[in-house]
Parts: structure tokens; C-alpha cells; sequence
């Protein structure tokens, strides 16, 4: 009878040792509007082909998506069609996906009483995520936002207080997407949307395929993008090159009593 449990045991130890390897690590992206996730898509896209359980968190509605390239008015219906795209896009990438109901601009038109609510319950909703996601890594906007787009720096600061303010019960890491200063032409774009390489220790490749199945979720976009702009789009993506840039929210372990 010993002899049997002891070959059970042996036997199914290994198996109990190889399932705990296996926990997948899972990563939580974290950004503001319905086709924000481009700038990430092709990690996104790669992650999961790694084996790592991927959700996209998106905050807002997009109700104020309003461009250059298609006619849609702002307001309920354009919410409503961006909220089917984001669906779309999720589902080429193949993410679980989050879309939280926080209108463009966070209601900053609304003043004081109405953004400050909004803006506080994203931060308080974005931590039960956090909380219930349990994520090993974190990626959402620096402080750029890349187009400074306000949504983009302020869904990105949110993020950053979560994490800041969250005692962990295992190490998490922040990641901020980043554009290499060096890549952009101008002195002017360089200090609206760069940063120095030194900082951008987090340096991703990527293949020709995650490339074209981030793009291919894009075309889900159409409120905001045609197809012929998402193909100028992916092409002009091309001179940076098939390496995602991230920096990541470094803190030494030591307390220093001086600022030099």
C-alpha cells in the first residue's frame, strides 16, 4: 500500500512542479481611447503568441473622435460605433478586452465638478483592475501621451498613481510606450513626443507578421481611419523599424538624505 502512494507521489510531483512553471505571466495595457492600442498592437500581438495572458484596458468612449478623414458628428452614436470597432480590434488581436464608459476629455468642459469626479473614479476603477487582473506588468502612456493629447497624458498618469499607490503582493512592473528622439525630424516634435535613448532600456522586436496583424486590427478603426490612411499609416510606422521602445518606472532601493 506505502509502495503505491509513493509512486503516485513520485509520479505526480513532476507534474505539480511543471504546472506551477507554467503559470502564464500576464500583462495589463492601459490606455485611453478606441484605437490607442495600435501604438502597442504588434508587443500585444507577440505577447500572446508568447504565452502571456494579454488585457487591454481602454478608459473612454471615444465620443469626440471627430478627425480629418471621415464625416461622423461627436456625441451618442459615434460612442456607440467606436465601442464595435474597439470589439473588432480586440478580436483580430486576440485580447480580452476591458472597455471602461469615461467620456473623452474625462468632462474637463465641465469644470471643476464634473471632471475631478470622473477623473478620481478612473483612478479607483482602474486599481479594482489592477487588484483583480493581478498583473505582472503594466504598460500604458508616458508622460508625452505621444501626441500630448490630454487623454493620452492624463489615462497614463492614472495608471502611474495605481501603481504608486498600490502595495503589490508580488513585483509588478510600469512600462511607458516611448518614441526615440533620434527617430523624430524636428527639434520641435523631439521635445513634444521624445525621449532620449539613455532612458529607453526596454527594447522589443518584433516580426513582419505581429507587424501586419496589428495592422490588420487597425482597419477595424474606420470611424477614425480608412483603409487607404491605415496602409499610408503602416508604411510610415516602417522607418522606426520592427522594435518597440518602452521605458520602464525604475526606483532605487536605496533612501537617499540628499538630493546630490
Amino acid at each position: 500500500m506505502i509502495h503505491s502512494i509513493l509512486k503516485i507521489l513520485i509520479f505526480c510531483l513532476p507534474l505539480a512542479l511543471l504546472n506551477a512553471q507554467e503559470t502564464p505571466k500576464k500583462l495589463l495595457a492601459i490606455f485611453a481611447h478606441p484605437d490607442d492600442e495600435q501604438s502597442v498592437a504588434p508587443l500585444l500581438v507577440k505577447s500572446l503568441q508568447e504565452g502571456v495572458e494579454v488585457t487591454l484596458v481602454i478608459a473612454t468612449d471615444g465620443r469626440l473622435g471627430v478627425n480629418q478623414y471621415t464625416d461622423y458628428v461627436a456625441g451618442d452614436e459615434l460612442a456607440s460605433l467606436r465601442r464595435q470597432e474597439m470589439r473588432c480590434a480586440a478580436e483580430v488581436l486576440g485580447v480580452k478586452l476591458i472597455h471602461l464608459n469615461y467620456h473623452d476629455q474625462l468632462k474637463a468642459a465641465e469644470g471643476f465638478d464634473g471632471h475631478v469626479p470622473h477623473a478620481q473614479s478612473l483612478i479607483l476603477e482602474l486599481k479594482e483592475i489592477v487588484l483583480k487582473e493581478q498583473p505582472d506588468a503594466i504598460i500604458t502612456w508616458g508622460p508625452d501621451g505621444v501626441t500630448t493629447h490630454m487623454d493620452h497624458r492624463l489615462v497614463g498618469a492614472s495608471a502611474t498613481q495605481v501603481y504608486l499607490s498600490t502595495p503589490f503582493e508580488k513585483p509588478v512592473d510600469l512600462y511607458y510606450f516611448a518614441t526615440p528622439s533620434d527617430l523624430l525630424p524636428t527639434e520641435r516634435t523631439k521635445t513634444l513626443r521624445g525621449q532620449e535613448k539613455r532612458f529607453l532600456t526596454v527594447q522589443i522586436p518584433f516580426t513582419s507578421q505581429q507587424y501586419d496583424q496589428a495592422y490588420q486590427a487597425l482597419l477595424c478603426h474606420q470611424s477614425q481611419y480608412p483603409s487607404e490612411v491605415v496602409l499610408k499609416m503602416k508604411e510610415d510606422r516602417k522607418q522606426f523599424g520592427n522594435i518597440l521602445y518602452l521605458r520602464q518606472l525604475a526606483t532605487p532601493s536605496e533612501v537617499k538624505t540628499s538630493l546630490f
